[in-house]
């Protein structure tokens, strides 16, 4: 991942709604939600929801496709997995044993 693709994934989930939003279509992988549904969990108005979405999207973060009526939002599990790897890539200095608290605690979830 080039630095300014991360930069524009971080500053996409600097924002409460989207990162809320971000976490919750990560819950709900891999059958994601559409739109109204995300609004209306987060309490938020469906126009602002749309734009926050928008602002994910570019940045890779989730992905929409059209079912019947509705756009359904997923989470861009590559997206995150390519950023997270930004992250953590030189992580510890190439001392695997510092990285391992953090290996550990991903595990269960994944």
């Amino acid at each position: 991942m080039e630095m300014e693709t991360a930069i524009t994934a971080l500053g996409a989930l600097a924002q409460a709604t989207r990162l809320d939003s971000f976490r919750l279509l990560v819950r709900h992988e891999p059958t994601g939600l559409a739109a109204g549904e995300i609004a209306r969990l987060l309490e938020v108005p469906q126009n602002t929801m749309s734009a926050h979405l928008a602002v994910l999207s570019r940045a890779g973060l989730v992905r929409s496709e059209r079912r019947s009526r509705s756009i359904v939002y997923r989470a861009d599990l590559g997206g995150l997995r390519a950023l997270t790897l930004f992250l953590v890539k030189d992580c510890c200095a190439g001392k695997p044993e510092l990285c391992a608290p953090l290996i550990a605690e991903l595990t269960p979830c994944c």
